[in-house]
């Protein structure tokens, strides 16, 4: 598979601060990779670099081939670029909007027309064509603003933070547009706050923490890393039964690596098939006298491997959200 965005060892500094600290890699074409990371992590100074819209001390990016900083025209035409924060003319009516970024890339007015009704279509924006983006609602002006990124045509779309703010509603609507434009066969560079959207969307995972990568792959093969599914096992029992218990337990689970928390009469573990290691760890508990008050086990998330990598916790997640979009709600 070819590769579609090439971004090798990039430094960025303000100051003395170092933003990206030899940040390396790569995007394939037709692929989705999604940046997750605390504030402050570098995510955005990233996805500009490679699009060349920030100056890197050091390193280089490609688009296509093409590098950001050499050939910057080809690369401006082979890119599409969307910002945390609408980038439109609130003044201005959708199709004016498109319009004039249309005319920005050279169009002739015609074809600049032509283009903004080929995407009010796309996009469902037939009955805000005419209105100005100022009476829209804020999903809706993260569609136009989406659409104005469409406008040159680009092969490889770079969206920072497009859905953040929008009710989970808005959210799996946006999430349906993106997808459309991948199955058509675009490269997406994405960042977000929200875990749910790197798991619906992403097919790779970039995990980044003060400018350097600290994880990189398939979302199933990150969780895959943290060791199975996490189990907890609430007692009915005394501080001392706590203390029992995890030794009881870990005398089922030794050798398999497992390390046994223990908090407010509680144990929590992960292992590999845990409905195995579950019915054991009952079993034993049982037999020495312990009174067990509750059981869960959970798989791994998103938010389980980015706290494990940068000791951090991401923005709340909005599971309706997720919900909406594998049920096909909108």
């Amino acid at each position: 598979m070819a590769v579609a965005i090439e971004a090798e060892r990039l430094v960025k500094k303000f100051g003395q601060h170092v933003v990206l600290d030899e940040l390396s890699f790569t995007v394939d074409e037709g692929t989705v990779l999604g940046v997750l990371g605390p504030n402050g992590a570098g995510k955005t100074t990233a996805v500009k670099a490679v699009t060349g819209l920030c100056a890197l001390d050091s390193g280089s990016a490609r688009i296509l081939g093409h590098s950001v900083s050499k050939e910057s025209n080809v690369v401006k035409q082979l890119t599409g670029f969307s910002g945390q924060y609408a980038a439109v003319d609130e003044d201005l009516t959708t199709m004016e909007n498109l319009v004039l970024v249309g005319r920005l890339y050279g169009h002739t007015k015609s074809d600049a027309q032509r283009r903004a009704h080929e995407l009010v279509e796309a996009f469902d924006m037939g009955s805000y064509a005419r209105k100005r983006v100022a009476q829209h609602s804020g999903g809706m002006r993260r569609r136009v603003d989406l659409a104005c990124a469409l406008v040159g045509t680009p092969k490889v779309l770079v969206l920072d933070e497009p859905t953040t703010g929008l009710d989970p509603s808005s959210r799996v609507s946006l999430w349906q547009m993106i997808q459309g434009l991948v199955g058509d066969g675009m490269t997406l560079l994405l960042t977000t706050q929200y875990l749910e959207e790197a798991d619906v969307l992403a097919d790779q995972i970039l995990v980044m923490s003060k400018g350097r990568q600290v994880a990189h792959g398939a979302p199933e093969d990150l969780k895959g890393r943290l060791g199975g599914e996490q189990v907890v096992v609430e007692l009915a029992s005394t501080e001392a039964d706590t203390a029992r218990a995890a030794k009881v337990v870990e005398g089922i689970l030794a050798g398999t690596g497992a390390q046994i928390a223990t908090q407010d009469g509680q144990l929590s573990f992960r292992v590999p098939d845990a409905s195995r290691w579950l019915a054991s760890c009952v079993s034993a508990l049982t037999a020495d006298g312990i009174s067990i008050g509750g059981l869960s086990v959970k798989a791994p998330t998103l938010d389980d491997v980015f706290f494990a990598l940068t000791g951090d916790s991401m923005e709340p997640t909005e599971p309706d959200a997720q919900l909406a979009f594998i049920t096909g709600g909108s």
